[in-house]
């Protein structure tokens, strides 16, 4: 025995018939967003994504760092 098949709604993602256009002020905005993200890069970004880049790395981590950094300056101290 066969199961009638339902016809499921049809999405359309084409615009109205004409292809959109990009407005000026679209153009002008877009240009303002980039100006803010090449100031915001300054002389310390690549400091600032190192120490993003290790943040992500010892937080989820955070006892195991701390009993490894312990560990390794209690050698270092025992070692002098």
């Amino acid at each position: 025995m066969t199961s009638p098949r339902t016809l499921s709604p049809r999405w359309s993602t084409a615009s109205i018939p004409d292809a959109p256009d990009t407005s000026s002020m679209d153009l002008t905005s877009l240009v303002g967003h980039f100006d803010a993200c090449q100031d915001s890069r300054g002389r310390w970004f690549g400091l600032h994504c190192l120490a993003e880049s290790a943040h992500g790395f010892v937080a989820p981590r955070f006892v195991t760092s701390l009993v490894t950094a312990t560990m390794i300056i209690g050698i270092a101290s025992l070692a002098l």
